[in-house]
């Protein structure tokens, strides 16, 4: 088991992490102004799903074999960056909504805008190698092999890791969703909206591919 003082730094350094302005927040933003708080959740779940993923591969040593084929982290590297270019287009390319007050999106509506949500949020973390080096660097600085089974360990700092993830990401969904009501008022202010989340999403693109 991981001890108290090791989880809390664990936590805050999650906390830390999560806080800061990234392609998971931009998605997860964008989609709940534009689509309302069940699709943003649904990006959510996709993000968790492809966190669950990287915890799993950087405990079978996944990461280590990026680290020592530079050929197959570029490769993941640029494709990554190619689909949140894509996302950013499709972002400004999407239409202006005006709805009533309580009115949901005809977009969110039905299960299969809500699996592409969910398809988006998994690929644009799964797509990212530095989500995965992240979890290779950042787990074993808080795994003691003499607190008992590492297994144990990487297990409980990963459910630990999805949970404060989940929690930020619903709370930008929640957050997110209620803007939409000011915006739909003012045509003005989502075109400032798409542009600015498109930008960001190309920003990030760059980096990940300059980096």
């Amino acid at each position: 088991m991981v001890s108290a003082d090791l989880l809390i730094a664990f936590i805050a350094a999650l906390i830390v992490v999560y806080a800061i302005p990234g392609p998971d927040m931009a998605l997860i933003l964008q989609t709940s102004i534009a689509r309302g708080t069940r699709t943003g959740l649904a990006a959510a779940g996709g993000l968790a799903v492809s966190r669950a993923t990287h915890v799993t591969l950087s405990a079978c040593g996944v990461a280590a074999l990026l680290k020592a084929a530079p050929w197959l982290y570029e490769v993941v590297r640029y494709g990554g960056a190619l689909y949140l270019a894509y996302i950013a287009v499709q972002i400004f390319r999407s239409p202006v909504f005006a709805l009533k007050a309580g009115e949901a999106p005809a977009a969110a509506q039905g299960e299969g805008a809500l699996r592409q949500a969910f398809v988006k949020g998994l690929l644009t973390n799964l797509l990212n190698p530095k989500a995965l080096l992240f979890c290779s660097v950042l787990l074993p600085q808080f795994i003691r092999p003499a607190a008992g089974p590492v297994a144990l360990q990487v297990t409980e700092l990963g459910v630990v890791l999805l949970a404060v993830g989940m929690l930020f990401d619903t709370l930008y969904a929640v957050g997110a969703a209620r803007i939409a009501t000011v915006l739909r008022k003012y045509p003005l202010a989502q075109t400032l909206q798409r542009w600015t989340f498109s930008a960001a999403l190309i920003g990030f693109a760059v980096r990940l591919s300059l980096d």
